[in-house]
Parts: structure tokens; C-alpha cells; sequence
């Protein structure tokens, strides 16, 4: 076992005993009320550990070679209300604290891969701390984020959403 892989052993046995620093509750809205799940954000010393589980995501995008792929970005609205499965306030634009182009803003995520409608990830991201993004929104995308496209990626409408809070 190398050295790098003792430090991620490491780091996925303390994060396993340790309490979030703050957690979004992820629900469906409109035609995807299915979808739930939840993100966790630690920080860290090298950064923030973000883990993004969900359930219950479309599975129409699937095909022969895989299950679907979704954008997922920090928005910096401050609230994320749902009300019979419609949006009702809005949730701003992509966290972008510095002015960034796409695909740099702060709160440009990974793409979420999800197969037989279950998606999870566990990823470092040294673009903001907890602090900053807490009272913001996880929002989860219908199609992948493009990387490219000005100036949010091109990822379709909001399939799913939750405000991230701090814990105690």
C-alpha cells in the first residue's frame, strides 16, 4: 500500500467517525418527487469533503451504456422552499464569489452518475470553505453540465434541491 493510499484510508476512516459540519436534505420537485437524498460537507484541513447521496433520479436518460448523468452546483440563493413539488422562490445563480467563467465558479460540482436511479459521490473541493456556503442551495440538474456553455454549463432545469445548514 502506498503512501497515498494510506491517506485516503485515513481520511474515509475519520470522516466515517465524525459528525457533518453541515448537510442539505435534497427533495424532487414538479415531475421528480422521487428524488431524495442527502449532501454532507466536512471541512478539512485540505479542503471541504463534499458526499452527495440521492435516490429516486430519472432513469429515462439511461441507455445501453450507463444511467444518467446530472449537473450538480451550489447556488447562492438562501432558500430552496419546495411547495407541492414546485420551486417558489428563487435560488440564484451559480455561488461564484470571484467572478469566475464557467466552468470555475465556486460552486460548480462534479456531475452526479446515477444507475438504476441511485447516484453517489464523495469528492475534496478547495473552491470555498463550509462557512461560506452555508444558508445556499444544492441544486441537482436533468442533463450533465457541459463545461463549456456560458454561463452555467447548459444542464437543463432543476430536477431536485435542498438549502445546506449548518449542524451543532
Amino acid at each position: 500500500m502506498n503512501r497515498n493510499q494510506r491517506n485516503e484510508d485515513g481520511m474515509l476512516q475519520y470522516l466515517s467517525k465524525r459528525i457533518p459540519d453541515a448537510t442539505a436534505r435534497i427533495r424532487g420537485l414538479e415531475n421528480y418527487r422521487s428524488i431524495s437524498g442527502m449532501l454532507k460537507l466536512y471541512q478539512t484541513q485540505s479542503g471541504v469533503f463534499v458526499v452527495l447521496a440521492v435516490q429516486g433520479m430519472p432513469t429515462k436518460n439511461n441507455n445501453i451504456c450507463g444511467g444518467g448523468i446530472f449537473g450538480v452546483h451550489i447556488h447562492d440563493g438562501s432558500s430552496c422552499n419546495v411547495n407541492d413539488g414546485a420551486l417558489i422562490t428563487d435560488a440564484g445563480t451559480h455561488y461564484n464569489p470571484t467572478g469566475c467563467a464557467h466552468p470555475y465558479h465556486a460552486g460548480d460540482l462534479p456531475p452526479l452518475f446515477a444507475d438504476n436511479g441511485y447516484g453517489w459521490y464523495a469528492v475534496l473541493i478547495q473552491r470555498f470553505s463550509v462557512d461560506e456556503v452555508v444558508e445556499k442551495v444544492i441544486m441537482i440538474h436533468e442533463n450533465p453540465d457541459d463545461f463549456t456553455s456560458q454561463p452555467s454549463g447548459n444542464s437543463g432545469g432543476i430536477i431536485a434541491c435542498g438549502t445546506i445548514k449548518r449542524l451543532e
